[in-house]
Protein backbone atom coordinates (compact mmCIF):
# COMPACT_ATOMS: atom_id res chain seq x y z
CA UNK A 1 0.00 0.00 0.00
CA UNK A 2 0.96 3.64 -0.97
CA UNK A 3 -0.09 6.63 1.00
CA UNK A 4 -0.60 10.07 -0.80
CA UNK A 5 0.59 12.85 2.07
CA UNK A 6 1.11 15.30 -0.91
CA UNK A 7 -1.57 17.50 0.03
CA UNK A 8 -1.77 16.73 3.50
CA UNK A 9 0.59 19.18 6.37
CA UNK A 10 2.71 17.14 7.99
CA UNK A 11 3.46 18.41 11.38
CA UNK A 12 7.37 17.09 13.27
CA UNK A 13 7.81 17.37 16.83
CA UNK A 14 11.22 18.08 17.47
CA UNK A 15 13.64 16.08 19.67
CA UNK A 16 12.53 13.27 20.54
CA UNK A 17 9.24 11.50 22.31
CA UNK A 18 9.02 8.39 24.35
CA UNK A 19 7.42 5.83 21.19
CA UNK A 20 6.63 3.36 24.30
CA UNK A 21 3.13 5.19 25.13
CA UNK A 22 0.29 4.68 23.66
CA UNK A 23 -1.69 6.00 21.08
CA UNK A 24 -3.90 8.03 23.49
CA UNK A 25 -1.05 9.32 25.23
CA UNK A 26 0.43 10.48 21.58
CA UNK A 27 -2.78 12.60 20.53
CA UNK A 28 -2.37 14.35 24.09
CA UNK A 29 1.06 15.44 22.97
CA UNK A 30 -0.58 16.50 19.89
CA UNK A 31 -3.18 18.65 21.94
CA UNK A 32 -1.52 20.20 24.75
CA UNK A 33 2.60 20.05 23.91
CA UNK A 34 2.04 20.82 20.12
CA UNK A 35 -1.17 22.52 20.29
CA UNK A 36 -2.50 21.00 17.01
CA UNK A 37 -6.00 19.42 16.03
CA UNK A 38 -5.14 15.84 16.32
CA UNK A 39 -8.73 15.41 14.07
CA UNK A 40 -7.24 17.67 11.41
CA UNK A 41 -6.01 15.19 8.54
CA UNK A 42 -2.62 16.26 9.79
CA UNK A 43 0.35 13.56 9.58
CA UNK A 44 2.15 13.95 12.79
CA UNK A 45 5.77 12.44 13.30
CA UNK A 46 7.56 11.67 16.13
CA UNK A 47 11.47 10.33 16.87
CA UNK A 48 12.63 8.32 19.44
CA UNK A 49 15.87 9.05 21.54
CA UNK A 50 17.93 6.72 19.90
CA UNK A 51 16.78 8.22 16.28
CA UNK A 52 16.24 4.78 14.75
CA UNK A 53 12.43 4.67 15.44
CA UNK A 54 10.03 6.80 13.56
CA UNK A 55 6.35 6.79 14.28
CA UNK A 56 3.24 8.69 12.48
CA UNK A 57 -0.16 9.24 13.08
CA UNK A 58 -2.78 10.65 11.43
CA UNK A 59 -6.89 11.00 11.48
CA UNK A 60 -8.64 9.73 8.21
CA UNK A 61 -12.15 10.16 9.01
CA UNK A 62 -12.79 6.52 9.92
CA UNK A 63 -10.33 6.39 12.82
CA UNK A 64 -6.64 6.76 13.55
CA UNK A 65 -3.87 4.99 11.73
CA UNK A 66 -0.38 4.48 13.70
CA UNK A 67 2.54 3.52 11.59
CA UNK A 68 5.94 2.83 12.64
CA UNK A 69 9.53 2.05 11.04
CA UNK A 70 12.65 0.91 12.51
CA UNK A 71 16.05 1.99 10.70
CA UNK A 72 18.40 -1.32 11.23
CA UNK A 73 21.14 0.44 10.45
CA UNK A 74 21.44 4.31 10.88
CA UNK A 75 19.74 7.17 12.35
CA UNK A 76 16.92 9.60 11.29
CA UNK A 77 18.18 13.40 10.74
CA UNK A 78 15.60 14.83 13.12
CA UNK A 79 15.57 18.88 13.99
CA UNK A 80 15.95 19.41 17.63
CA UNK A 81 14.29 22.81 17.64
CA UNK A 82 10.94 23.98 16.51
CA UNK A 83 13.05 26.76 14.81
CA UNK A 84 14.32 24.08 12.82
CA UNK A 85 10.86 22.52 12.31
CA UNK A 86 9.57 25.68 10.83
CA UNK A 87 12.48 26.27 8.36
CA UNK A 88 10.98 22.84 6.55
CA UNK A 89 9.34 22.66 3.24
CA UNK A 90 8.28 19.37 1.56
CA UNK A 91 11.35 18.63 -0.45
CA UNK A 92 12.98 18.64 2.97
CA UNK A 93 10.68 16.72 4.83
CA UNK A 94 10.95 13.98 2.02
CA UNK A 95 14.80 13.97 1.91
CA UNK A 96 14.70 13.63 5.69
CA UNK A 97 12.13 10.65 5.66
CA UNK A 98 14.62 9.54 3.00
CA UNK A 99 17.69 9.71 5.49
CA UNK A 100 19.50 13.20 4.09
CA UNK A 101 20.33 15.17 6.99
CA UNK A 102 20.57 18.47 5.93
CA UNK A 103 20.10 19.34 9.05
CA UNK A 104 24.34 19.20 8.91
CA UNK A 105 25.05 21.02 5.48
CA UNK A 106 27.91 23.22 5.54
CA UNK A 107 27.91 26.69 7.79
CA UNK A 108 27.82 29.72 5.65
CA UNK A 109 31.31 31.41 5.17
CA UNK A 110 31.55 34.92 4.92
CA UNK A 111 34.82 36.84 3.51
CA UNK A 112 35.71 40.50 3.82
CA UNK A 113 38.58 39.95 0.67
CA UNK A 114 39.89 37.55 -1.55
CA UNK A 115 43.10 36.26 -0.88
Amino acid sequence: MKLDFSHTRIIIRPGTTNLQISRDQLLDIIKNILKDDPFSGAVFLFCNRKRNILKMIWWDRTGFWVAQKKLEKGHWPWPDTQQQVRQLNMEQIEMLLKGVDFFRGHEELFFSEIN
